[in-house]
């Protein structure tokens, strides 16, 4: 699978696999959306130990799309406050149904906007 095909794979199914750094054994699920062929994901529970709060203390760690699975790099982008605006309709997009719609309402709050983090795939 090459980088089209994740970003692909990543816009068509809603819970992806997410490790951060490299303590972490197993893959936790979450939410991810693409914007401007840009991976964002949003920590949901904003806990210390969060796979957000993990990559601000080690940017690397990797993502599973489906077989496939790629080291990343986590950061938090200089644009957030642009691209803001874009990754809530991509999360809103994305996640409407069912009780999905719930958790992407509250993913887009100022809260949660703020642990943005972008995923840089690595080659």
């Amino acid at each position: 699978m090459n980088k089209e095909e994740a970003l692909e794979y990543i816009k068509l199914h809603n819970l992806l696999g997410i490790k951060a750094g490299y303590e972490r054994q197993n893959f936790l699920e979450i939410w991810m959306v693409v914007v401007q062929n840009r991976i964002f994901a949003r920590s949901w529970g904003l806990a210390e130990k969060s796979w957000y709060n993990s990559f601000i203390k080690n940017p690397i760690g990797e993502i599973q799309c489906g077989d496939f699975q790629f080291t990343i790099k986590g950061l938090v982008p200089d644009d957030k406050d642009e691209l803001s605006d874009a990754i809530n309709q991509a999360y809103l997009t994305k996640y409407n149904t069912g009780h999905n719609s719930k958790y992407a309402k509250g993913i887009v709050t100022k809260k949660n906007v703020e642990k943005t983090m972008e995923f840089i795939l690595c080659e």
